[in-house]
């Protein structure tokens, strides 16, 4: 009897960015930002097994807003990790999409750089490969394949990793209005003032909350429910939005609020890792 061989799995941790500054514009264009990422415990799942060709089928509640054409960047992440490692093989992959689309929480980005991690391990490849293709594919790619917690600058590529002991295992809430939310249509809403860089991310702030709040009103709300709850502690915007994020004193109190959503938003209480 021939043995099958289990499917490799990995994780895309949610990506949250306790805070972040935007400085300036980069010589190729791209924002100048200063941010502290953290991520979460959940997120979308990807599983894999070795093929002949390298194929992507998407399953969960947001797979109908993705496609799985070429233009995906897990598919992407595949085919540049494949090439420069000299696989001849393919992968099955499995892509369950659990974390909205275009929400500010690393979506495409944790997606890729879950493939690459995923990848790298069915394939026994050298992980150096996935470290040095993973710029290319997107500015927080590089952060979300590490998924610790890191300061990133230049367009947030450039990574130093932190010590975020004190709020790992943390309660937090994540709570999106169901609005997608193009992260290029808010940077070029950005009022382009410099107002000064990060020193902690308490005493910190997102710069792109006011643009994004523009764009989509309802962030506001998100925000001033968030703020409403009891035990929460620290709330705030991530990313280019629309997701919002309450840290709360306790699963409990978390738990409470997360039952108190409102029907028409997307929620999910999890924990900092």
């Amino acid at each position: 009897m021939i043995e099958e061989i289990p499917a490799a799995r990995e994780i895309a941790p949610a990506k949250l960015n306790l805070a972040l500054h935007v400085r300036g514009k980069l010589p190729d264009g791209r924002h100048a930002i200063e941010t502290l990422f953290a991520f979460c415990i959940d997120g979308d799942r990807l599983s894999a097994v070795d093929a002949d060709e390298l194929s992507l089928e998407i399953t969960g509640p947001f797979a109908s807003e993705l496609s799985a054409g070429e233009d995906n960047l897990v598919l992407k992440a595949a085919r540049v990790l494949a090439e420069a490692a000299g696989v001849d093989g393919g992968a099955a992959i499995t892509l369950d999409k659990r974390l909205p689309v275009a929400s500010g929480i690393g979506g495409g980005s944790a997606d890729a750089a879950a493939a690459l991690r995923l990848l790298t391990a069915l394939w026994r490849i050298d992980p150096n490969h996935a470290l040095a293709l993973a710029p290319a594919l997107g500015s927080d790619v590089p952060a979300c394949l590490l998924s610790l917690p890191s300061k990133g600058e230049g367009a947030g590529d450039l990574l130093q990793l932190v010590d975020m002991s004190e709020v790992s295992g943390t309660p937090v809430l994540l709570v999106n209005p169901r609005v997608p939310l193009s992260t290029a249509e808010v940077f070029q809403a950005w009022d382009g003032v410099d107002r000064g860089s990060l020193d902690g991310w308490r005493d910190g702030r997102n710069d792109l909350e006011e643009p994004a709040r523009r764009l989509v009103p309802q962030i506001a709300e998100v925000l001033a429910w968030l703020g409403d709850q009891p035990g929460a502690n620290f709330v705030r915007m991530s990313g280019s939005g629309a997701t919002c994020f309450a840290l709360f004193d306790s699963d409990e109190a978390r738990d409470e609020a997360a039952t108190r959503v409102p029907s028409e938003w997307w929620h999910l209480g999890t924990f900092l890792r």
